[in-house]
């Protein structure tokens, strides 16, 4: 008998034999087939002594020489174990001496069987048994209601796609993998998430992620990373935030939440990471464009005279170094490229230096923070980077970095007045600043 205390599912299968058979022999095949198949711990004999399976209830019927029947099992395992024991039943090929063949036809779950009554129930309760002269009580109730009630979730696009009420409003969105998520970010104030629903990432969150700045948040498990790699394939997204390793979104904290966004990663250094090629340039162009509108400005604190100083060189040498078709001024031309030239082979000495720290840094995701005389402050990891730049106090001047130089830490180095960034790999910079050099380990 089927024990409603413990029962989450309920697993329906057809069976059909090429003879006459009955209920002992169906439940007898049952066992006997299975048995060893899914290893000691979904023994069915075991499991229906510990109360995890109930009754296994068989109704047959014999015609014209044949049999045909229905079977049910309730389960009181989760989803995926449940799956697993519906899938051994359809590997019985035998009841008795006659050929049979078992097909799932459907998996119940009881809850949301009882859910439904109780929704029924409680309505038709409301308009029969109480009273509309308690509407004053009612009001009351409903303000404090009103009052913790976390935002109702709504629904994107024709996939229905679960999302906070904020996304299509915000310039900036989280992608996260399903509806729990996003109740579980409703819960602590943040209304900008969606939902993809699976591994196949649908239309709706392709075009969503065209149109604004876009942070992919997802479990820290397997499937995380699969649809961080669909994601990275189908759409055009920004930044990558992880769970901790074995945790889900849905099971995360405040606390927990608010760091694994603080330390996101460029979509860049992804690509690098799974060895993804990127964008074709034309439409990666199109997005970081469409995208740049609605970034953050850099600012530049650098004064004009050192801005003057910096560039000075690189534009009074070219125009020195043409010749006038003078004829007797040649003796002139000869004496100006000796003058003007003298200071070009500083540069290299000046590109030198740093090559050390690029060597080391190779393969380490570490960031080193460079003072005026070219001495190391502090090393921190990259994706740490954004984050000590913003806290600096002026002490900085300059970056080496194993990682993709962005938009988003050349913005910052731009706001903290550092004069160069040196980095592995230049990613889509919509802007950028003339005040800092930027630099790579290819260049």
């Amino acid at each position: 008998m089927q024990n409603v205390d413990t029962t989450k599912y309920v697993i329906y299968a057809d069976i059909t034999a090429e003879g006459i058979v009955e209920r002992p022999d169906v439940v007898g095949a049952i066992f006997g087939q299975t048995e060893g198949l899914l290893g000691s711990d979904l023994d069915l004999r075991d499991l229906q002594k510990t109360g995890r399976l109930g009754r296994i209830d068989v109704q047959i019927t014999s015609s014209a020489g044949k049999s045909s029947g229905t079977i049910s099992i309730p389960s009181s395992f989760d989803k995926v174990e449940t799956a697993i024991l519906a899938a051994a039943l359809e590997t019985i090929d035998r009841v008795g001496p006659c050929i049979a063949r078992i097909a799932i036809n459907r998996i119940e779950d009881v809850r949301a069987s009882k859910r439904k009554y109780v929704i029924d129930r409680a309505k038709r309760i409301l308009v029969e048994m109480f009273d509309e002269n308690i509407l004053e009580t009612e009001e009351i109730t409903e303000e404090i209601k009103q009052s913790v009630r976390v935002e109702e979730i709504t629904h994107l696009g024709k996939d229905s796609l679960p999302a906070g009420p904020n996304v299509l409003d915000s310039d900036a969105i989280l992608v996260v993998e399903g509806r729990a998520d996003v109740l579980n970010l409703l819960k602590y104030g943040i209304k900008n998430a969606v939902a993809v629903g699976g591994t196949n990432v649908p239309p709706t969150i392709a075009d969503l992620c065209a149109k604004k700045v876009v942070t992919a948040f997802t479990d820290g498990d397997r499937g995380g990373e699969l649809i961080i790699k669909e994601l990275l394939q189908v759409a055009d997204i920004d930044f990558v935030a992880r769970a901790p390793e074995g945790k889900s979104v849905e099971d995360m904290t405040q606390k927990e939440i608010v760091r694994a966004l603080r330390q996101k990663i460029p979509v860049e250094q992804v690509l690098d990471l799974y060895k993804i090629k990127s964008q074709p340039k034309k439409r990666r162009d199109l997005t970081t464009k469409r995208k740049s509108l609605i970034r953050e400005k850099p600012l530049c604190i650098k004064n004009a005279a050192e801005r003057a100083e910096a560039i000075a060189p690189r534009r009074i040498v070219p125009r020195e170094v043409v010749p006038r078709a003078v004829p007797g001024a040649t003796q002139e031309v000869e004496e100006i490229p000796i003058s003007a030239t003298a200071p070009e082979p500083a540069p290299e000495p000046e590109r030198e230096w740093f090559r050390q720290h690029v060597d080391e840094l190779d393969g380490t995701l570490s960031a080193r923070l460079m003072d005026r005389n070219h001495n190391v402050l502090r090393e921190v990891a990259v994706r740490d980077l954004a984050r000590e730049l913003k806290e600096s106090n002026g002490d900085v001047n300059g970056v080496i970095f194993d990682g993709v130089v962005t938009q988003r830490i050349l913005d910052i180095a731009a706001e903290k007045g550092l004069e160069y960034l040196i980095g592995a790999k230049l990613g889509n910079i919509a802007k950028s600043p003339v005040c800092v050099r930027v630099l790579t380990k290819e260049a």
